[in-house]
């Protein structure tokens, strides 16, 4: 049996409230009380709601190393000459260089077209810019080695030349180091360097951050039957391990961030419940990374709205992620996102303004 931290109880402002709110994760996300929720067996068993003010006197070594995480700061992410700061939301776009991805497979032309949507990106506010070469939709075939590379290669070094922050999303350690050597400066893998046995070796190697992913099964099987007992502890339990794996083949904690994965070998029903329990991944100590734009979830819950007319419920998502602390939100529509964060960073600035 073990007790688990759930940040609940938001507010907009910590004053007024002095020793009764904490902050999460050194962002602009304040909390006034958690629900310390009991597991057993992989499954929770009870829930209790308990102010922040009262916490001291419930925690033993385990809570207390919880608390530490969930209030600590996160350090900012350097990526080359690149300084992206995690104390407030930060936008990844997305470009897939693939002829089949869900949403935007077959959009560009070739390399200069993708590189030049990437470049976009960035003006629009993008900190990080995510290229792929391999489909990881539902049903998707793996794509060789040699054929990824020359995808994502020629995008990554025009993008990383211009002066982006690049970041190179594959499962494949040959691609992991030419994305590398071409300029990338964050690895994002969807199999949490499961995929590929030497991938931890290179990530430990050459020392850039890498995203670890939650998913359930392959892309060709994942969403067959997706099936959990407890969908929010398992893939809390299963990031914790790959996190220690990580530790241990030499990659610094303050290096991983984490992703719950959306979509991936998950249900409907299982990828709302992620959402709503968003905040308890903190306690595990690493940047929260999000990616549910444009996805199934959105279509299952608005008319079966295909992908390219998802950007409402993408903005909802990225909107209650980064209300729970997530430090970067991965998405398709750039503009419009950032601009919905800044309407919300307004609105997080004049509440954490003091009256006078």
């Amino acid at each position: 049996m073990r007790q688990l931290l759930r940040p609940t109880g938001f507010v907009d402002s910590p004053f007024g409230h002095d020793g009764k709110v904490a902050r999460l994760a050194g962002g602009m996300c304040w909390f006034a009380s958690v629900e310390l929720l009991t597991v057993d067996a992989g499954k929770r068993t009870a829930a209790e709601l308990l102010p922040v003010a009262d916490l001291d006197s419930r925690f033993d070594d385990s809570l207390a190393a919880q608390w530490a995480a969930l209030t600590a700061t996160r350090p900012p992410l350097q990526l080359g000459e690149r300084i992206v700061r995690l104390d407030q939301p930060q936008v990844m776009g997305i470009v897939n260089a693939t002829p089949d991805s869900f949403s935007d497979g077959g959009q560009f032309a070739d390399a200069a077209a993708a590189a030049e949507a990437g470049a976009q990106m960035v003006a629009e506010g993008a900190a990080i810019v995510d290229i792929g070469g391999e489909s990881t939709r539902p049903g998707a075939a793996a794509v060789w080695e040699g054929d990824e590379i020359e995808r994502v290669a020629p995008i990554v070094r025009q993008l990383a030349g211009g002066g982006a922050a690049v970041s190179i999303d594959t499962r494949k350690a040959g691609v992991m180091e030419a994305g590398l050597a071409a300029g990338a400066r964050l690895v994002n893998d969807v199999s949490a360097l499961t995929f590929d046995e030497r991938s931890l070796g290179v990530l430990a190697a050459a020392g850039v951050p890498v995203v670890l992913m939650h998913h359930q099964g392959d892309p060709q099987t994942m969403q067959d039957n997706p099936r959990y007992g407890d969908v929010l502890v398992e893939v809390y339990d299963w990031l914790e391990e790959r996190i220690a794996a990580a530790e241990a083949a030499g990659i610094k904690r303050d290096r991983i961030l984490i992703d719950p994965g959306f979509g991936f070998g998950k249900t409907v029903a299982h990828n709302l419940e992620l959402m709503n329990n968003l905040a308890l991944f903190h306690s595990l100590g690493c940047a929260l990374v999000v990616g549910a734009s444009r996805k199934r979830t959105i279509g299952a819950l608005s008319n079966e709205a295909p992908a390219d007319r998802r950007l409402g419920g993408s903005i909802a998502f990225a909107l209650k992620a980064v209300e729970q602390g997530a430090q970067i939100v991965r998405v398709h529509d750039v503009s419009e996102t950032v601009q919905a964060l800044r309407i919300w960073r307004g609105l997080k600035d004049q509440a954490l303004t003091p009256r006078v």
